[in-house]
């Protein structure tokens, strides 16, 4: 994996997100409730203040939770909940330590089959049915991951040219489309609220 990503849109984040498969899965899981830049430029941030060139599984997993609570609130924080979001990460490495050896490649490396890409990025902690299917059209998109399936696992996420999500963020033009789209699902989310209401 050495692709050039454009998602924390910062050249050293987006370095560090397209050769660090650990670092890809982080910034998604990081990304809810917080601007996409924020979350996702919290892998390089985190590698930064624990001294490294890049996340490792095993080392965080391995972290006193609160010590590794503590690295994320730091101004300026990581995320909005730095302690709950802490803690999420390392369920996230400890998940992977257990069943990929440490190598978050391994949730992906070698699956012919869509769906169960699909399942088995579901079975993450932290990340539900949306958040595997938007990571699951990152990789089929930008990442050149594409099992048989791949598209119609990722559901509406996967479709060309829709600016739906992070998967169609390739630059400044596509993040604006992105962020258009997303404004209007909210306000249609509103509307449909105020109709009930």
């Amino acid at each position: 994996m050495d692709v050039t990503l454009h998602l924390a849109q910062d050249p050293a984040a987006d370095e560090l997100l397209g050769r660090s498969p650990l670092a890809a899965l982080v910034g998604m899981l990081l990304d809810q409730q917080i601007p996409m830049e924020w979350a996702f430029k919290g892998p390089r941030t985190i590698a930064d203040r624990m001294g490294a060139d890049d996340l490792d599984a095993h080392d965080i997993a391995a972290q006193d939770p609160e010590a590794f609570a503590a690295l994320l609130s730091e101004k300026p924080a990581v995320h909005r909940y730095p302690g709950s979001m802490a803690k999420r990460i390392q369920q996230l490495c400890q998940y992977v330590v257990e069943h990929y050896d440490g190598n978050a490649e391994l949730v992906w490396k070698g699956v012919d089959d869509g769906r169960e890409l699909l399942r088995r990025l579901e079975a993450l902690p932290g990340f539900g049915k949306q958040k595997a299917q938007i990571f699951l059209a990152l990789l089929g998109k930008q990442l050149g991951v594409r099992p048989t399936g791949w598209r119609e696992a990722a559901g509406s996420y996967g479709e060309p040219d829709a600016f739906r999500s992070v998967a169609d963020i390739t630059g400044p033009d596509s993040l604006t489309k992105v962020r258009a789209h997303k404004q209007e699902m909210k306000a249609a989310a509103k509307a449909a609220k105020a109709k009930k209401g």
